[in-house]
């Protein structure tokens, strides 16, 4: 991997949210946001505008009588979904960023097990939540960002966001300000991991955590006030979410892709300089490259060209841009770098981009941890490293063993500002991630070379991360398998493919006694996978099976009658 010149860092460091939202008035009338409206008309909004509409919300909500509360948010990316979080949390209250593909039962569920008063969303939730806050146990009103009914003055629980913001606007001509910030580890954010209601966990993020991030990944990353990136990853993920606010603190331009479907057809227009991604982009970007190259009959050119503009860049003479215009111009034309995270990369990608000038940076982080915990430097990378930790968190390694290298392996561990609180209403399981010395146990397992750069090699816990950086916990699956009748004991497993897809996979016994003829095993297999379709229905696509494998005898297990994964 080639290093970059390292680049002055050009940003000032921020203390809280509400600081950072008045912070971003700053920028005047430089372009915060591109986007779409309802009708593909494509919209701008200033950092100015930005700014304001957040003291707005606030206000709003203030005088709504929901400023200190939990509020939960969901929907698709969009400029009221950073301005509701934003906003939410300045005017004291706690936000809640939700998966807007679980199941709306599963979201209610959360829900309740959060405490939420109220729920901010989009209008694909608009028939979802109808008089969602006349049933709920705990949400007493929902603000719907385009609702489908009229507002009645008389209902205080419908408040759409307009009238949320004629409030807040009324709030702002009256003087109102944010309320002062006492205790930056006052919990501000609560995060559901994946898996059901029974068995998922909520993290619980402090001021400081999400602070702490943004400082430290426009402190790390390669970006600046120039650069202009779009945002293509969902909004409730703490990689994304990071990104964003640390790209609203750098003062760049974020446009809103509106449809994966329409993702390369967006680069051509908005022209980023940088993207944020997870592996699975990355892929798909490297694989119409050269599906591209050989349905034109040029692979073999190009795998030539590579080696000319190797052989010139060793000479110090860069012709990447040249040589490689077809092939950036399909990513916007001006993409130079990309920041990847959310599931291992292949190191051989980020080479691959390299030679044709856009250069990969590898970071690693994880939502208790808000979620930055290192970044591979674009200044002095090292290939198949995750970089450095950021500075505000130190890494160790809970070592068990020696690995090949000569290095010391083992858990990796971190201590800092960007540390959660831990779960919420779980003492049990947050004792477990946390060290009698205070360690955050992350779980995956690594080493660290004599530079302080870590290495992921393994990972301890069971989730299976999948390309597109979701995390799939086999556990939940294997709750839902367990309810079908011709399902007796499972284990889900991620068998990696030819092209390196990671394909969720079941590994069955079934329950024999409950077929005619248990030697029959292709009428068996046939029952079993018809169940697992039908089971598919009600899962999100990620998480669906996508294969099954049978076993005839059953899985060996613990004395406490435990399935033995280790050996699977």
């Amino acid at each position: 991997m080639i290093a970059r010149k390292k680049t002055e860092r050009r940003f000032t460091p921020i203390e809280s949210i509400s600081q950072f939202a008045d912070k971003l008035g700053g920028f005047g009338d430089t372009v915060a946001y591109r986007y779409f409206d309802r009708d593909r008309n494509l919209c701008t909004l200033s950092y100015a505008e930005l700014s304001a509409r957040i003291r707005k919300q606030a206000a709003g909500l203030a005088s709504a009588g929901l400023a200190g509360k939990r509020i939960a948010v969901i929907g698709e990316t969009s400029v009221e979904w950073v301005t509701s979080y934003t906003s939410i949390i300045a005017s004291g209250g706690v936000a809640i960023p939700m998966d807007k593909e679980l199941d709306v039962e599963e979201i209610k569920g959360f829900f309740a097990f959060a405490e939420a008063d109220a729920v901010i969303y989009s209008r694909s939730f608009n028939e979802k939540f109808a008089d969602l806050s006349k049933s709920h146990p705990t949400v007493k009103v929902q603000i719907p960002l385009d609702p489908d009914a009229e507002w009645d003055p008389v209902d205080p629980s419908f408040l759409p966001y307009s009238h949320l913001l004629d409030m807040g606007e009324a709030g702002v001509r009256e003087g109102y300000t944010y309320p002062a910030v006492t205790d930056p580890c006052r919990m501000v954010e609560m995060l559901f991991t994946s898996g059901t209601t029974g068995s998922s966990k909520c993290v619980m993020l402090s001021e400081k955590n999400i602070v702490s991030v943004v400082n430290n990944a426009c402190a790390t990353v390669d970006f600046s006030p120039e650069d202009a990136i779009v945002s293509v990853l969902p909004i409730h993920h703490t990689y994304e979410l990071a990104i964003m606010l640390a790209g609203l603190n750098y003062g760049m331009n974020i446009a809103i892709n509106d449809s994966l479907k329409r993702v390369l057809k967006n680069f051509a227009l908005f022209e980023p300089t940088g993207l944020v991604l997870v592996p699975l982009f990355v892929s798909t970007m490297n694989k119409r490259i050269w599906d591209e190259a050989r349905k034109g009959g040029k692979e073999k050119a190009l795998r030539a060209l590579i080696k000319v503009s190797r052989g010139l860049r060793a000479i110090h003479v860069d012709l990447r841009k040249t040589f490689f215009k077809q092939i950036t111009s399909a990513f916007g034309g001006r993409l130079e770098k990309i920041v990847c995270g959310g599931a291992p990369l292949n190191p051989e990608l980020a080479e691959t981009f390299s030679e044709f000038g856009i250069d990969i940076s590898e970071g690693y982080g994880i939502t208790e941890c808000a979620p930055l915990i290192a970044v591979n430097p674009y200044f002095a990378p090292k290939k198949g490293s995750v970089g450095p930790s950021v500075p505000c968190c130190t890494v160790r390694i809970d070592a068990d063993h020696k690995n090949d290298l000569g290095f010391d392996e083992g858990e990796i561990q971190v201590k800092g500002d960007n540390v959660m609180l831990g779960y919420y209403k779980n003492p049990e399981e947050t004792a477990k991630v946390f060290t009698e010395d205070g360690w955050f146990c992350t779980g995956d397992v690594g080493y660290m070379d004599e530079d302080g750069y870590i290495f992921i090699t393994g990972r301890k816990k069971y989730v299976i991360v999948l390309e597109n950086g979701k995390n799939v916990f086999p556990e939940e699956i294997e709750e839902y398998l367990g309810r079908l009748d011709s399902v007796a004991e499972s284990v889900v497993v991620g068998r990696t493919k030819e092209d390196g897809a990671i394909s969720l996979t079941a590994i069955v016994y079934p329950q024999l006694d409950l077929f005619k003829n248990g030697e029959d095993h292709e009428a068996i297999e046939a029952a079993v996978r018809a169940d697992v379709a039908h089971m598919n229905r009600k899962l999100v696509g990620y998480k669906q099976i996508r294969d099954v494998e049978f076993r005839y005898v059953p899985f060996e297990k613990t004395t406490s009658k435990k399935i033995k994964r280790h050996l699977i």
